[in-house]
């Protein structure tokens, strides 16, 4: 009975741990965050990772609406809001959202700059907004347990924490306060969303499927990656081979 046999149902515990065994694709592996961790990635990489990501950070609570509009449950809404609050703020709390443009301006971009989306590229909006859309269009319980790559997010943020004050003196150390924030919301989180997945998924068609989800979640954040290597480090920017000018749509469209 394990995730390589999906005729059969795994118990809590296996499942669990093939939840977890996903972690083996999780970006922290992808080249372009190992360079960043090694201290190897230059300004103009790091600026275009804070600028791309910041576009995900934005799209959270829409993703995190989404999953609350389409779910009856008041007890579970009451538990996801605070998610929402987490990036957007509340009462003495400025939020994620701010924290991250403070990261922005403490690599040196303007906080008008993120804000603009200016410089998200096709390939990132492409991924975080197929995020969004299967938020909104899927079983509420699915949406939900696609955030499962917290499981996984605390090891990232700690790892940011640890390598780029030595790698990156040019980086403010105000600009730090997103990660730290983070470690504690995420293991909160992770409960939560385990909890669901647990619960949700009692038969062998459910637990394939959401590991299929979970892997939905890991390709959407490495396609991220992806696409800021082919810009900022192969320096192939889209239409590179046409014009050095970024002519490529920005805003959301819908």
């Amino acid at each position: 009975m394990n995730a390589n046999n999906p005729a059969q149902v795994m118990t809590p515990q296996q499942f669990e741990q093939a939840l977890r065994d996903k972690g083996a694709y999780y970006h922290i592996h992808h080249p372009y965050h190992i360079a960043m961790h090694n201290g190897q990635a230059t300004r103009e990489q790091i600026q275009g990772w804070v600028a791309n990501r910041f576009y995900y950070q934005t799209s959270i609570p829409l993703k995190d609406a989404a999953i609350m509009a389409n779910c009856p449950d008041p007890q579970t809404r009451r538990k996801w809001v605070q998610r929402i609050l987490d990036h957007d703020g509340h009462g003495d709390s400025e939020g994620g959202i701010e924290a991250w443009l403070r990261l922005g301006e403490a690599v040196g971009l303007d906080r008008e700059v993120l804000l603009s989306e200016e410089r998200v590229l096709p390939g990132v909006r492409f991924a975080v907004d197929a995020y969004v859309n299967f938020a909104r269009r899927a079983v509420w319980q699915e949406a939900a347990c696609s955030s499962l790559t917290e499981l996984f997010a605390p090891q990232i943020h700690q790892s940011r924490l640890d390598s780029w004050p030595q790698h990156y003196q040019w980086i403010e150390a105000e600009g730090y306060d997103y990660f730290r924030g983070r470690l504690s919301q995420a293991n909160r989180d992770v409960e939560h969303g385990l909890q669901l997945a647990l619960e949700y998924c009692n038969t062998a068609e459910k637990q394939q499927r959401m590991l299929e989800i979970l892997q939905f979640k890991l390709d959407i954040l490495w396609s991220m990656l992806d696409a800021m290597t082919m810009a900022y480090e192969l320096n192939r920017q889209p239409y590179h081979s046409v014009t050095q000018q970024a002519v490529w749509h920005r805003g959301r469209l819908l």
